[in-house]
């Protein structure tokens, strides 16, 4: 329950969503939470994780969406981004990132 509440206030804090009247002609796509349980190396409970998600498979092609998109990394322009930062002499940092959200404007 505490992760879900982190999780839930996260949402909250970036403003996520806007609470908004039901539209009765869309598809309105509900959502459900997904629990996990981290363990440490020795193999003891490290923390619990709770992410609210979309049930997006409840979508329909052309009906709820046309394009999908989804930002990846691959691997090459890692390895790239490294080399350059070992030639250069620059300084590399690694970070978790608890949770990160694309401010972007959708046309609904």
């Amino acid at each position: 329950m505490e992760a879900m509440k982190v999780e839930y206030k996260t949402l909250m804090k970036n403003e996520t969503w806007d609470l908004v009247p039901y539209p009765n002609e869309k598809n309105v796509i509900g959502n459900k939470w997904i629990a996990k349980v981290k363990f440490n190396l020795v193999g003891d409970i490290e923390k619990y994780k709770a992410r609210l998600v979309a049930k997006g498979f409840a979508q329909k092609y052309i009906v709820d969406y046309e394009k999908t998109f989804a930002p990846m990394e691959k691997m090459p322009t890692v390895r790239i981004i490294f080399a350059l930062s070992v030639a250069q002499g620059w300084k590399s940092f690694q970070l978790d990132v608890k949770s990160a959200f694309l401010n972007g404007e959708l046309d609904v």
